[in-house]
């Protein structure tokens, strides 16, 4: 059995006016609260506390934001993020719960304060089902959720965890392994040896790093200037627009990843360990600025998904290093060029080759050698046939009033 986290996505439907307002409302607070704990400089949770108590949020998104600021504050540039950032909730926030009688099926709890919650009716990926009947059913473990608008529409994430059956019933000896880097340069690289120990196949997909730098670059620069000329904010649609740009290009090159394996007997793709990833990014201030913000956990989670709902396997090694390293005599080496690696070892016959390709032929070798370990997971119209008989879950609120609008326009 493989554990195995993914991420669901729900449309919230058609919430009315009192709904909608209470969502900006979450949405406001959040967005004011990460500011002030961004300027305050807030680098632990007790700081962070110590700012988003003040705000009017759930404790479920207090306790998020607590763990998410010095995350923030301390691996990344601040003024180089987005300022749309995510409502977070932790796990224990949301309720999900199923009506099948009903034409929309789903519906989901969400905090908007200590005492007041939402219930909304949702639409799953119908993709995801099956995960999302597993989480109702107690067969999957719900992890935190992220609440935001995307072209006027209102979507939760949810993150879940459950168990899934291995795929691959042969040995680890017995497997193929397939080195995956992921750059700055070349978005994603894959490589392997064949039955002789030589590196065969390998795949670039470095137009797409263009694109995606390319992308976030415009983002970035189309904000200084707003910011410069005091011009009102990026319109939402607009960083929406690249953002889910970025995000197709991550998906359709995560799943050719998957398909290159697919055409490997007996694959097993190995990823560097993005525990210790980012701590060894060291190449000043501004590419560590770049390199820090690029997509390495969102490339590794959808490779680690798409590959586990294939079959195939997914394990990690240490990165240490495997950028640096020959593959041939392992001995360290340099870069003349971004694309090009130079071993400096005199007496190996390789000399130059190309950088991102050696990377993986290092991380798929160290696999081989034992060093790799399995990865722990930590963590439209939304009536009813007859409105009159079917009952969905209903907001909590002390007035009665707005209870009563609530349970007149929602009753599904």
């Amino acid at each position: 059995m493989t554990e195995f986290t993914k991420t669901l996505e729900l449309k919230l439907v058609a919430p009315n006016a009192h709904k909608r307002q209470k969502l900006r409302e979450t949405r406001e607070a959040y967005q004011n609260a990460i500011q002030d704990a961004f300027d305050a400089r807030c680098t632990t949770q007790t700081e962070a506390n110590d700012v988003v108590v003040n705000y009017d949020l759930s404790g479920y998104a207090k306790n998020a934001l607590k763990k998410y600021i010095p995350q923030l504050t301390t691996t990344y540039d601040a003024d180089e993020l987005h300022d749309d950032h995510p409502v977070r909730f932790t796990n224990e926030g949301l309720r999900l719960d199923h009506k099948p009688e009903n034409e929309i099926e789903w519906y989901i709890k969400i905090p908007h304060h200590e005492d007041y919650h939402l219930w909304m009716p949702a639409q799953p990926n119908p993709e995801q089902r099956d995960w999302l009947e597993a989480l109702h059913a107690g067969d999957a473990e719900m992890g935190e959720s992220r609440l935001f608008k995307r072209n006027g529409t209102w979507y939760l994430h949810v993150t879940a965890t459950r168990n899934v059956e291995d795929g691959s019933k042969v040995s680890a000896e017995e497997r193929t392994p397939i080195g995956v880097d992921i750059g700055e340069a070349s978005l994603v690289t894959v490589c392997h040896r064949d039955d002789y120990g030589c590196p065969t196949a390998p795949e670039l997909w470095a137009d797409d790093g263009k694109t995606v730098r390319r992308l976030r670059k415009t983002y970035f620069t189309a904000k200084r200037r707003l910011q410069r000329r005091r011009g009102e904010r990026i319109a939402e649609s607009f960083g929406d627009d690249l953002w889910t740009q970025i995000d197709d290009v991550f998906h359709r090159v995560t799943r050719e990843v998957v398909e290159y394996a697919e055409s490997v007997e007996n694959p097993v793709l190995v990823l560097e360990d993005l525990t210790y990833i980012r701590e060894s990014i060291d190449y000043g201030e501004y590419m560590n600025r770049r390199l820090h913000g690029w997509g390495f956990a969102k490339l590794h989670a959808q490779i680690r998904y798409k590959a586990v709902e294939k079959g195939i396997p997914v394990e990690t090694v240490t990165p240490r290093n495997t950028s640096k390293e020959c593959h041939v005599c392992g001995e360290v080496g340099y870069r003349p060029r971004q694309a090009t690696f130079k071993c400096s070892n005199d007496a190996c016959w390789m000399g130059e080759y190309q950088a991102d390709v050696n990377g993986a032929i290092n991380i798929a070798d160290r696999y081989r050698s034992g060093e790799s370990r399995s990865r722990e997971h930590e963590n439209d119209d939304d009536s009813a046939a007859d409105g009159a008989r079917l009952t969905a879950p209903q907001d909590s609120h002390a007035d009665a009033e707005i209870q009563q609008e609530t349970r007149g326009t929602y009753a599904s």
